[in-house]
């Protein structure tokens, strides 16, 4: 689900904005945790922000170019992906000790 109007505008960018729902707000958590470290690899031309709010993970992209935004929405949601598959086989995560 985008998320519009929740990303300030700056001329020339591209801009687009992700929310996952997630049954929890751990479980959004430990999405966080598992896709913040992943910077990219390109130095400019685009920028990410992980943030998450309740059991939502919201991220944001701006971009110079839209080859790159496209490139890495893409690998994001490939990750995404894994992390999710992942959850589902270990089922719920357990509360914090």
């Amino acid at each position: 689900m985008a998320a519009p109007g929740s990303v300030q505008n700056e001329p020339g960018k591209l801009e687009f904005a992700l929310d996952v729902p997630f049954p929890s707000s751990r479980e959004a958590s430990i999405a966080l945790q598992s896709l913040s470290p992943d910077r990219e690899p390109r130095k400019g031309g685009i920028s990410k922000s992980l943030t998450v709010s309740g059991s939502t993970l919201s991220v944001r992209w701006m971009a110079d170019e839209a080859r790159i935004l496209r490139v890495s929405v893409g690998a994001f949601m490939d990750n995404l992906s894994l992390v999710l598959e992942t959850m589902e086989m270990f089922g719920p995560p357990l509360p914090p000790s």
